[in-house]
């Protein structure tokens, strides 16, 4: 008898007349919202006009559809590819199957089209969407815990995760009954803490374009990588004795840490506001350019009251 435990969703969806509606795909949604919203208040304090953000993700969150897909697909090829596979299958999101590493690739892609075509700095969009970002990730990392997916090893913890027997990714070996390390609540928790913690930073730190986004690479990759590497979900690709997605979240740290040091030693000041030179829209309002040509001041002025 199993006791003190989380047991796993009985459902993963709920029909609305013809229509199938799948908890793993609300929560992306509702994670998208909410990146949306913060992100859109964030960049607002660098004179972004509303909406700004909506403009930037019909393009980003698309290209990180394809790109989170493409990635799952193509290092799953022997859930997808067999004899009498039904190839359209490849294409249903929402049934699972999101890799955030492929959706952060294509994403970002698609991110920089759009800010392109807006006129807004990529930088100042970048920083502002990190926290948002991790907050969307959390609320993914719920959609797997309706999909029975994402778990570590057996535990006798008291919040142990229940998973039936008949799971793909259930052990051999292992008695019905037997509880798992809940690796879905783990991430959730660590990128909320990690959302928090950025904001921390950069209120008590005169940061420089570009260092929030490398703090969320560091943050998130090495994250990452270790509940990767406790994760029993079977793979198909490894390296080293590493699996895939280890390796890209290990890749993606050291980005974050490159990328820091980059930044550090240019020290690149936060502009005026979040437009290119030129782009700015007639209705924004800008904050005058100090008269050395530098805003030494404007990101001690921006970190104060930074949501």
């Amino acid at each position: 008898m199993v006791h003190a435990s989380i047991p796993s969703p009985p459902i993963s969806s709920f029909n609305i007349g013809p229509l199938t509606i799948h908890f793993y795909a609300l929560c992306i949604l509702v994670g998208i919202v909410i990146a949306v919203w913060l992100t859109q208040r964030r960049l607002a304090q660098h004179g972004a006009e509303k909406g700004t953000v909506i403009d930037i993700a019909l393009w980003a969150v698309p290209f990180g559809i394809i790109g989170g897909r493409f990635y799952h697909v193509v290092t799953h090829p022997n859930d997808y590819f067999f004899p009498g596979a039904d190839l359209w299958k490849t294409l249903f999101v929402w049934e699972g199957g999101l890799a955030i590493f492929g959706g952060i690739l294509f994403g970002g892609i698609g991110a920089f089209i759009a800010c392109h075509r807006k006129g807004i700095r990529f930088w100042a969009f970048a920083d502002a969407l990190a926290p948002g970002l991790l907050l969307a990730q959390a609320f993914g990392r719920f959609g797997n815990y309706f999909n029975h997916e994402l778990y570590g090893g057996p535990t006798t913890l008291p919040w142990g995760l229940q998973i039936e027997s008949t799971n793909a990714a259930f052990p051999p070996g292992l008695p019905a009954g037997t509880l798992f390390h809940p690796l879905f609540l783990y991430e959730m928790i660590w990128n909320i803490a990690g959302a928090f913690l950025i904001i921390y930073i950069e209120r008590r730190l005169r940061l420089h374009s570009g260092e929030t986004l490398a703090l969320y690479f560091i943050w998130y990759g090495s994250g990452r990588a270790f509940f990767e590497w406790l994760r029993l979900d079977p793979t198909e690709f490894t390296f080293l004795g590493l699996k895939a997605n280890v390796i890209a979240a290990l890749l993606l740290a050291i980005a974050g840490v490159i990328l820091l040091a980059i930044q550090l030693r240019r020290k690149l000041p936060y502009p005026d506001n979040a437009y290119r030179p030129g782009r700015e829209p007639k209705t924004a309002s800008r904050t005058p350019p100090a008269t050395d040509g530098q805003t030494e001041s404007t990101p001690e002025r921006l970190r104060e009251g930074t949501p």
